[in-house]
């Protein structure tokens, strides 16, 4: 209806310039808002005060010359002008039951639009590095972006799933010896174990396969493990260093094959792992892409060459710095250590420039909000090789915090101290997981609640929604039970008997639908569909207790089952879109 409106507009005023009624004018985007207070009308539009500068003329003057020019239309009955010049439409009641007939005709396709015009989106998100199972902090970011790529998919963008598998890097080292370690324990050698190693029990998981496939293969002697490896941090020593150095004699007593070997199996078995619990999250991605791609296709190097042929690397203590503080950094960046040892951030460079040259129209990273400083530097990094850093959008998480009971749960993936998505999901289940991630903007703290997610009641956001649509469901159950049926035809036919406050509601209701996805696409922000299927959800409720549906007067009952079955079929389609079931029975 809004788009209808807008067009009307802009052609009225287009006609009005044409006759020179008014002033050679670059028209403004056209913005119709909701009416708060229905006593004026259903839609307003302040196009007459923002051409009023411009036109060099009185708001409500151009407002009534407007107004005088617009056509007539079967779905406007009234249009007023408005205060300094606000124009307030109030549409007619078939406009109103018009939605509902359009539900029912395009089902699952109602609320998704051409907004987007195929252009191509790659949305990367969760991207955890592969050291361990993602927690319940990993799982707003999952819950978060599905939600906006299926929203970003409804409004007609062409969509490209994304995860960055880090499986190159330090931590991937780390992990690899922690692997190693926890193997050699297995053969009967015993040490104390690093402190910054990964002590998680699917560490000690992984070591024993390893053992059981491979026997004594990687085996070597404590004493040779530990020669030359500084203290530990407990000891009074480094606890950096102590990890490095022993990455550094795994390298060496392993061999180049060996360590892979090793690497491979710590890598594999955590990715298969985090694979399997997104997908069963309800979380699909169309591309895994592995940063060591990126160095064994030369992408980096071609970064790096790109920037020092942009004059924007310069050699210091032999590393390779980029002048990330000529774009408002608060320092220059590495981007290869004077060992040789390309950094994490050119990985990242690289990884951002090959995201352009696969030619998408925009880019969106969804980040934890601990990345936040993050951002300038990898927009100054396009920017520096030439590329238009305004097609990348950061968007950012907050981490969810989880609460059993007044107690916050403590999360670290270092030390294995953590609730796994995985507990999560077997907890409170996906569809309550999903919906409570998605309730509150991303970028807003979030205190997870585990009880009101398990409860079957009213108070339990998730349930409100789901009971709406099984109630539904339930009612043609009913239906079927008195041995009566739906006649959608004649039900559309007798759309004109909703006349109680509770129908109107839910018209109204059910029109602004497409309108939620729209805005929630463009804005990334799935929370505000979160609340419109709650709204939608609570006047359904309110309709429920207050009517019967299934009742003597024959065209009024259809025409009640047919507009049910329209709120069935929205809530059906917004919760897909949250990746949230729809169920038939509660």
């Amino acid at each position: 209806m809004k788009d209808q409106l807008r067009h009307i507009i802009e052609t009225t005023l287009t006609q009005l310039i044409a006759q020179n009624s008014l002033p050679a004018l670059t028209l403004p985007e056209i913005q119709i808002d909701r009416t708060k207070d229905k006593s004026h009308g259903d839609f307003a539009c302040n196009v007459a005060m923002m051409l009023a500068r411009s036109a060099k003329m009185n708001p409500r003057q151009i407002a009534t010359l407007l107004v005088d020019a617009l056509p007539e239309t079967d779905f406007i009955t009234k249009v007023d002008i408005a205060g300094p010049g606000f124009i307030n439409f109030t549409l007619s009641a078939d406009s109103a039951q018009q939605v509902v007939k359009t539900i029912l005709a395009e089902g699952e396709q109602f609320g998704q639009s051409d907004l987007g015009a195929g252009q191509s989106v790659q949305v990367e998100f969760v991207s955890a590095n592969p050291t361990g199972p993602l927690h319940v902090g990993h799982g707003r970011g999952a819950a978060y972006g599905s939600a906006v790529s299926s929203l970003l998919k409804a409004a007609g963008f062409k969509v490209h799933r994304e995860y960055y598998v880090n499986d190159a890097g330090r931590q991937m080292d780390i992990l690899a010896t922690s692997v190693w370690l926890r193997y050699l324990e297995t053969c009967g050698e015993t040490f104390i174990f690093p402190s910054n190693g990964y002590k998680g029990a699917y560490v000690s998981t992984i070591a024993e396969n390893l053992k059981f496939a491979h026997g004594d293969a990687f085996l070597a002697p404590t004493v040779d493990v530990f020669d030359g490896v500084v203290a530990d941090e407990p000891a009074g020593g480094d606890k950096e260093r102590h990890i490095d150095d022993l990455i550094s004699n795994a390298r060496r007593l392993l061999g180049e094959d060996g360590y892979r070997h090793v690497f491979d199996a710590g890598l594999n078995a955590i990715l298969a792992d985090i694979r399997q619990d997104l997908s069963d999250f309800g979380t699909d991605y169309d591309e895994w892409f592995s940063e060591r791609s990126l160095m064994e296709t030369g992408v980096v190097d071609d970064a790096i060459d790109a920037l020092k042929k942009a004059e924007m690397l310069y050699e210091k203590d032999g590393a390779w710095w980029f002048k990330s503080t000529e774009f408002g950094d608060e320092k220059d960046r590495v981007v290869v250590r004077d060992n040789g040892q390309t950094t994490y951030f050119a990985s990242d460079i690289a990884y951002h420039l090959n995201k352009y040259q696969r030619g998408f129209d925009t880019v969106i990273d969804i980040w934890g909000s601990d990345h936040h400083g993050y951002i300038p530097r990898v927009k100054a990094s396009l920017t520096a090789m030439g590329k238009n850093a305004d097609r990348l959008k950061v968007l950012l998480v907050q981490f969810a915090v989880l609460y059993r009971g007044s107690e916050k749960v403590a999360m670290s993936t270092r030390s294995g101290q953590f609730v796994t998505l995985r507990e999560l999901r077997d907890e409170v289940g996906k569809d309550a997981a999903r919906f409570f991630y998605v309730l509150r903007g991303a970028d807003q703290h979030m205190d997870f609640d585990l009880e009101l997610a398990k409860s079957q009641s009213n108070d339990n956001p998730v349930y409100y929604v789901q009971y709406a649509h099984a109630r539904v469901c339930s009612v043609f159950r009913q239906l079927s039970e008195r041995s009566l049926t739906w006649d959608k035809v004649e039900g559309e036919k007798q759309l004109t008997r909703l006349t109680e406050d509770h129908e109107q509601a839910l018209l109204s209701m059910l029109s602004r639908y497409p309108e939620v996805i729209n805005t929630a696409a463009t804005n990334y922000t799935p929370h505000l569909l979160a609340h419109y299927l709650m709204d939608l959800a609570r006047d359904f409720h309110t309709y429920y207790n207050a009517h019967q549906f299934i009742v003597e007067d024959q065209p009024l009952s259809q025409a009640r089952l047919t507009l049910i079955t329209a709120v069935k079929q929205v809530i059906t389609n917004g919760l897909s879109v949250l990746g949230v079931s729809a169920p038939e029975t509660m």
